[in-house]
């Protein structure tokens, strides 16, 4: 909460309509409890957690699972230069042909889910004012 107490403390977030923070599921902000927290420190504050599967954690796994496999099996180096050698080669041959993929997110998915958003948060700040007047 640190940095987005100091991100959020400064023009133009401050007094923004709405503000994404974009999270993986890691540990400290997983969940709606995390979501909750940053709503209640900051109303124009949205949490919206990226899929497990692109969670950049999991595609460093994703990564090194390739080298696994694919560079350094079987374990039969002779010293350390040889792993070396053969890490670079991989990352010069990997870097020379990889393509980038078509996102399936399109900018309708981006209205809906934004649309999804504004009704939570109107239907989370009804059940609020109800609890604060019973």
């Amino acid at each position: 909460m640190n940095l987005v107490t100091q991100v959020m403390s400064v023009e133009p977030y401050a007094s923004a309509e709405r503000v994404l923070w974009i999270v993986d599921n890691g540990s400290s902000h997983r969940g709606t409890k995390a979501a909750d927290r940053l709503a209640v420190a900051f109303p124009n504050a949205v949490m919206v957690h990226t899929p497990v599967h692109a969670s950049w954690l999991n595609q460093v796994e994703i990564y090194f699972s390739v080298v696994q496999r694919k560079v350094v099996s079987p374990n039969d180096f002779t010293d350390l230069a040889q792993v070396g050698d053969r890490l670079r080669a991989f990352e010069d041959r990997y870097n020379a042909t990889a393509q980038p993929f078509q996102w399936k997110f399109t900018t309708s998915d981006l209205d809906d889910l934004l649309a999804r958003l504004d009704r939570h948060t109107a239907d989370h700040q009804e059940e609020s004012s109800f609890r604060l007047t019973a």
